[in-house]
């Protein structure tokens, strides 16, 4: 069974080099890459399932044991985070299907694609950190591609601050692990934890714990590190934007709560109080952006950093219940924020703009679509009894009891601004006099709102489901917060 490891890493990237074949055949794309999409989610549910029943599950390549071989680890947080990734990659494909032109689908669309789910699903999965970041590479390789789909030259001008910010990156990361092997002789996730335990973090150990909180705070848009975010989200096609937005944060997200429970955990004085002032202003210049602006796609963009925010402020008050409330509220986000990004393409659709002092009476010709995305929006708020609010009451409970008043009082101002800025969205555009012509009235949605509905019913449903949900998510926080269970996982000890 371990080798059921391999396969959300195998299948998008095989298929994606088979659809180069098929550059010119768009309907063969559609339909392999439908295949390969559906696959890999019932796939991660199962693997999910295997990792809940049986505990953490290894894969040693060429049967070279740990920590001398290249190795893949599922435990309960890599898992969910494989299934949510899968989700999203193929209610995006599909939503692609009815938005992209033809034209557009020639151009090595589908394999791009495929080859983005195949780096997202590695990170996830790997249990090495020189491996983090060949499957970083091939993410970021496959969305240099994608953001600048279609060749206008607004994506060509702000997607330039993207690859730069993440070139450089990119050389920062190799830096902190030539840093790390040079110390430890290692970089196995589960022996450098072995190793950085003997060794005690401090002097280099601690310099490159930092260094690599840079580089994944650039990779997750984490304050200061967030300016190139807004504007480069902005120019692609909504498919592509919700996958980025969905998808690609949250991979900085994981891989800073990965190394920051696993590894660097030996000086959460220190680490962990430096990551918890990141999440408070993170969340606060990012959500003064949002309220500052008015175009549709710009608020969900500065959206994304005030968000993800809250996901490092459990890692950052580092106990179970908030790390629990953190792995609930990445749940929430990629799945709210996708179909938030969806419905701005379907409004754009209709409307021909993204500007709210253009748009108006949306909800009047199209109400299902305005209801659907009133539904996302104050679940994004944090209302109840939708996810948004069972996700953010533990952190902000935790920071309260905790007595990080600072942070909690900010998590709070942050989900009222927060409030107001979609509650703005829904005032311009779909509330009010009717802006758009009646040709532009009489447009069909419901083709592109059917990918959105499973989006839609998965808040409400994690919202009453909340229970069961944070009882998981408990269970999460548990192995993370004992990387004992991971280390002995893999290093068989």
């Amino acid at each position: 069974m371990n080798n059921l490891l391999i396969l959300p890493v195998l299948i998008p990237m095989a298929m994606g080099a088979l659809l180069i074949l098929f550059q010119r055949q768009p309907k063969v794309q559609r339909v392999l890459s439908s295949l390969t999409v559906l696959a890999l989610l019932a796939l991660s549910v199962y693997l999910l399932l295997f990792v809940y029943q049986n505990g953490i599950v290894t894969l040693e390549f060429g049967d070279w044991s740990a920590p001398f071989g290249i190795v893949f680890v599922a435990d309960l947080f890599s898992a969910f985070m494989v299934i949510l990734s899968s989700l999203i990659g193929a209610i995006c494909l599909f939503f692609g299907f009815a938005t992209l032109s033809k034209e557009r689908e020639k151009f090595y669309y589908y394999p791009f694609y495929l080859f983005l789910m195949t780096g997202v699903n590695g990170a996830f999965l790997t249990g090495d950190l020189f491996n983090l970041f060949v499957f970083f590479e091939v993410m970021l390789i496959a969305s240099y591609i994608l953001i600048v789909f279609g060749g206008t030259k607004y994506q060509l001008r702000e997607s330039f601050k993207y690859v730069v910010i993440n070139v450089f990156g990119s050389i920062l990361f190799l830096v902190a692990m030539a840093y790390i092997y040079g110390i430890t002789g290692t970089v196995n996730m589960a022996h450098l934890a072995v190793r950085n335990a003997e060794l005690g973090q401090s002097g280099a150990l601690q310099v490159s714990a930092i260094i690599l909180l840079i580089v994944f705070s650039m990779k997750g848009a984490l304050f200061p590190l967030y300016f190139w975010l807004p504007k480069s989200y902005y120019g692609p096609p909504s498919a592509i934007a919700a996958l980025f937005g969905a998808l690609l944060t949250k991979v900085g997200i994981y891989a800073i709560i990965r190394m920051f429970t696993l590894v660097f955990n030996q000086d959460i004085a220190f680490t962990h109080t430096l990551i918890l002032i990141m999440a408070g202003l993170t969340m606060f210049f990012g959500v003064l952006g949002a309220v500052s602006q008015f175009d549709f796609k710009r608020i969900l963009s500065y959206h994304i950093i005030s968000q993800v925010g809250y996901m490092v402020m459990g890692l950052g008050l580092f106990t179970k219940t908030a790390i629990a409330g953190a792995v609930y509220y990445i749940a929430h986000h990629i799945i709210v924020k996708a179909a938030l990004f969806l419905f701005a393409g379907v409004t754009q659709r209709i409307t021909g703009t993204t500007d709210l002092k253009k748009m108006g009476g949306v909800l009047g010709t199209h109400p299902l679509l305005g209801w659907m995305f009133f539904i996302s929006a104050i679940s994004l708020a944090g209302i109840p009894p939708l996810s948004g609010f069972f996700s953010k009451f533990p952190l902000i409970l935790d920071s309260l009891t905790g007595g990080h008043y600072i942070i909690g009082a900010v998590a709070l101002i942050v989900g009222l601004l927060t409030l107001f800025s979609m509650l703005k969205i829904f005032i311009y555009v779909f509330w009010g006099e009717q802006k758009h012509t009646q040709a532009q009235a009489e447009i069909k949605v419901g083709t592109l709102l059917l990918p959105i509905v499973p989006l839609v019913l998965l808040t409400i449903i994690l919202g009453f489901a909340a229970e069961p949900m944070f009882t998981f998510s408990l269970q999460v926080a548990d192995q993370l917060l004992n990387p004992s269970v991971y280390i002995d996982a893999v290093l068989g000890e």
